[in-house]
């Protein structure tokens, strides 16, 4: 039995599988990139660590990135690949950069950086600077840097990838190691946020070329167990860094180990599209995805003085419910305001409101079950 098992865990390492190219969209990864939006910003108003632990959305959205990227790959030149990627998610930041900038400048920037730095709130190779006021704009950029980096290197990830599967994949995580002993801090976050999630980017190459669904459930749930406990026994041992996100390597094995089992599920959709308000917003979630993740920080940070000024004190016990309605048409307005860019992105038709006009069809699997080929938005690879 073990031989054969062996035999199985080898061929699904080895062996591609071919895809068929089919129509539509799949609506698992539109729904998983959508709980992860969600999540985030729910994490952002409520910072309840559990909330991260019960779905590492960042791993997810990297996750759902890399198959798309392998996808892609495989179908055009890396080039134009990579120029798609960077045209998407660009003009999103562009907009933020536009009104955020100015505003630091006239509120008043305390230990200004030089202005070259600025840059990087036009080609993200770094986290872009920001003054105290521009903080919570900023915070949550380190994932543009980060997801663009990966895009950038992908080429290279893959042809490693293709000839050395499972090591390819424990790899990064293990480099880890070094990231402290780099002297330049600017390299070291960003070094360290890209080792922490290439692991979920590559078991995004094994969701798309067929090597997940090739290996047997049960290993995947061992292998999904083993990461998850792992990552938080790490965490429990070292208590002293405040928490599994200050362990990269922690982190890292956590977020994998929840990836793998996600993309090796492959549940049916029916449910979702047969009900066709809640497809509805699922669609539109993924058509501002990028517009949600920039602004939602935003729209938290200015709903607590817009909400002292409306007296949002005098609703009692219900005040908080106050300020996530006001943070919630916050963003509401920015998504209204400036997600149009996305659609101009794209290269679709220009939409204030991206409601579909009729439910959007699942994508059939292909023969092998080795995913789908559909028009993704830009958040999780374009």
């Amino acid at each position: 039995m073990s031989a054969r098992l062996s035999g199985r865990f080898a061929r699904a390492l080895e062996e591609p599988v071919a895809e068929a190219e089919v129509a539509g969209r799949d609506r698992y990864f539109d729904l998983l990139r959508v709980l992860a939006i969600v999540r985030v910003s729910v994490f952002h108003m409520f910072p309840f660590a559990v909330l991260e632990l019960a779905f590492p959305s960042m791993g997810v959205m990297f996750a759902l990135g890399g198959s798309l990227m392998a996808n892609s790959l495989a179908r055009h030149g890396a080039g134009r690949v990579i120029y798609g990627r960077v045209r998407r998610l660009l003009p999103a930041l562009w907009v933020l950069g536009a009104v955020v900038v100015p505003a630091m400048f006239l509120v008043g920037w305390e230990q200004r950086p030089a202005l070259w730095h600025l840059v990087a709130w036009i080609v993200p190779f770094a986290d872009p600077p920001a003054s105290t006021f521009g903080e919570q704009a900023a915070e949550v950029l380190w994932y543009l840097v980060t997801y663009l980096w990966l895009v950038a290197l992908s080429p290279m990830m893959l042809w490693v990838y293709r000839r050395a599967r499972p090591l390819a994949i424990l790899a990064p995580i293990v480099a880890l190691v070094a990231m402290p002993l780099i002297p330049v801090d600017a390299v070291q976050e960003v070094g360290t946020d890209l080792l922490t999630f290439a692991a979920c980017w590559m078991l995004g190459f094994a969701h798309r070329d067929g090597t997940l669904r090739r290996l047997p459930g049960f290993l995947v749930a061992i292998l999904g167990v083993a990461g998850v406990a792992g990552g938080l026994a790490w965490s429990q041992l070292h208590p002293e860094a405040g928490g599994i996100k200050d362990l990269p390597m922690a982190y890292a094995v956590y977020n994998a180990g929840f990836v793998v089992v996600l993309l090796r599920w492959r549940p049916r959709m029916d449910w979702l599209i047969n009900r066709t308000g809640l497809d509805s917003w699922v669609s539109l979630i993924n058509s501002r995805a990028v517009t949600i993740y920039l602004w939602n920080n935003v729209a938290i940070a200015l709903c607590y003085p817009v909400g002292d000024a409306l007296e949002v004190w005098r609703l009692g016990r219900f005040f908080e419910a106050g300020y996530v309605a006001i943070a919630l048409a916050l963003l509401a307005d920015a998504v209204l305001i400036f997600g149009w860019v996305e659609d101009l992105a794209a290269r679709r038709r220009l939409r204030f409101l991206p409601w579909p006009s009729r439910p959007v069809r699942e994508a059939a699997p292909s023969v092998a079950g080795a995913g789908t080929i559909y028009r993704a938005s830009a958040m999780a690879g374009g």
